[in-house]
């Protein structure tokens, strides 16, 4: 994948100068589609037995699961985030505090109110940010600027909550995101797909579900991973 570099500030020019064009480069980032697959196989006596509608159950749960893998590598590219994008807490304790997610922000540098943000925590960092006086709740954030799936605001960041989040009980201490639009790329080969399949020897169906996609990080400058300190 090829992103665009930046051609830099102007200059100076005298009278009468020559201006030297520059060329407009690129970088390429290497990364690998992936195809990501669940299957079900439910027996005639499975079907004939079962209430409702078993192959409408398995068809869904199945794009479930697959939805539920793409968070996880998502995830993932948020959790390799490393180097001058990282706000590693200052306090010993193994959670994060609503305040270092304000803190963290500096890391945009010049950028800090700059676009829409999402900050991405755990059940135990929301449930401490709903205390705090700089909390909005989602009722009072007008329906144009409310993003999707959105409980709230602090600091400027809507804020997502995510049970894949590590939080303060685990051994590694206790991780958030700050995310603008733009820093991760989702490319989509293909989308759900959802077959089924007679196995006339077996008397059963088999259903399955397959995507095609590849997620990673475009733009480093976009993304903050908070991370507190290990116990």
């Amino acid at each position: 994948m090829a992103n665009t570099n930046d051609i830099g500030d102007a200059e100076v020019l005298l009278e009468g100068s020559t201006l030297t064009p520059v060329a407009l480069g690129t970088t390429s980032t290497t990364v690998t589609v992936q195809k990501i697959a669940r299957g079900v196989e439910l027996t005639d006596e499975a079907v004939l037995s079962g209430y409702g509608d078993p192959m409408g159950e398995a068809a869904m749960q199945i794009a479930t699961a697959i939805a539920n893998k793409e968070d996880n590598q998502m995830l993932a590219v948020l959790e390799s985030i490393s180097g001058t994008m990282v706000f590693q807490t200052s306090t010993s304790t193994t959670a994060i505090a609503p305040a270092d997610i304000s803190d963290a922000l500096e890391l945009f540098g010049e950028d800090i109110d700059v676009g829409n943000r999402v900050v991405v925590v755990s059940p135990k960092l929301y449930n401490k940010i709903r205390k705090t006086s700089d909390w909005l709740p989602a009722a009072q954030i007008t329906a144009e600027k409310l993003i999707a799936g959105s409980v709230g605001e602090i600091y400027g960041c809507q804020i997502i909550v995510s049970n894949k989040l590590k939080d303060a009980d685990h051994d590694y201490g206790e991780e958030a995101y700050i995310v603008k639009p733009g820093a991760l790329r989702l490319i989509m080969k293909r989308g759900t797909l959802i077959e089924n399949d007679r196995n006339i020897l077996k008397f059963s169906n088999v259903i399955t579900g397959s995507k095609h996609f590849v997620c990673y990080l475009y733009d480093s400058s976009k993304a903050i991973r908070i991370k507190a300190k290990d116990s």
